[in-house]
């Protein structure tokens, strides 16, 4: 393999709903039985440390995957609630996890558009906002989580939500990265609640960090994160070119780019592949490159700015 390759995706992941798994070290994690063609075979949740740990994106509105993650740290103590974004599919189940523990729960914040001018706004459908969560402690970009034998440093990964974080272990060379880089498949990236141009300055962060396993918020663990993140940002720059020549033979609305460009996509992800490229394209708009009548977050028809 090398780094012209397509994305190396990893889609055995044989982890089973409920089972306790030691995959390092002080690692251990367990599936929650919500698979979708959104979030693969499940969300996992992590439990770091033994003895006293923090438990990581205690994952959606279920009773039993509550359950398992308490009986994955029975005899132990949990000091720490840890949520990466607020998407329905990690956070809700917080507040079960809470009141069995009384841990504090720590993320960067409640949901939010990614841009401040879009809070008025309808968020998309495709973001699954929990918008009922609010973290007992804010933690911002390099503020450092410690417990018994683990310090976790926050890395703010914006792009797939606003308040995305990355917990980085650097002194195992860990990184839990949640949804903003999975190993099975691409994120979406649906404004208003993510944006494209923050996703892209997230990848290029996560690449400069030595961290080189990365654990996701769905899927199989990642080897060599920061070379995956190059497959990665690069797949976003070839769909950005595809954008471009299809607008290059006109203008076009968001359906008809989709049709073009997703050849043989699954119908279920139309949807979401629509607010990809509206992603790109507010991006693009930003940058002078392609020009709306419209909002390019609301949408409308786009066409190349300089006219051709």
């Amino acid at each position: 393999m090398t780094d012209n390759d397509d994305i190396p995706f990893n889609r055995d992941f044989p982890l089973k709903p409920g089972v306790v798994e030691e995959v390092r070290p002080g690692v251990r994690r367990v599936l929650c039985n919500n698979p979708s063609p959104f979030t693969f075979t499940g969300t996992v949740s992590y439990i770091v440390g033994r003895g006293k740990v923090a438990i990581i994106d205690p994952g959606p509105d279920d009773e039993a995957h509550a359950k398992a993650l308490l009986d994955a740290v029975k005899g132990e103590t949990v000091t720490h609630i840890l949520v990466t974004h607020t998407h329905r599919d990690h956070s809700p189940n917080t507040p079960r996890i809470k009141a069995a523990t009384g841990a504090p729960v720590y993320a960067e914040g409640p949901h939010r558009a990614s841009r401040p001018r879009f809070e008025s706004e309808k968020h998309n459908p495709e973001s699954g906002a929990d918008r009922d969560f609010r973290p007992d402690v804010q933690v911002k970009h390099g503020d450092v989580v410690e417990g018994a034998g683990f310090a976790l440093e926050a890395v703010a990964t914006p792009g797939h939500t606003a308040n995305h974080l990355a917990f980085a272990w650097p002194e195992r060379s860990i990184n839990f990265v949640g949804d903003h880089v999975m190993g099975w498949s691409t994120s979406i990236v649906a404004p208003p609640d993510g944006s494209m141009i923050d996703y892209m300055a997230s990848l290029e962060r996560l690449e400069q960090r030595p961290e080189q396993l990365y654990f996701s918020g769905h899927g199989p663990e990642i080897p060599e994160g920061p070379r995956f993140v190059r497959f990665l940002a690069r797949h976003r720059r070839a769909r950005e070119t595809s954008i471009l020549h299809r607008l290059g033979k006109g203008e076009a609305d968001i359906p008809t780019m989709v049709r073009a460009i997703y050849i043989g996509l699954d119908p279920r992800l139309a949807t979401a592949a629509g607010y990809s490229v509206l992603a790109h394209l507010e991006d693009l708009v930003g940058r002078g490159i392609v020009a709306t009548d419209g909002d390019p977050v609301i949408g409308g028809t786009y066409r190349l700015a300089n006219g051709e």
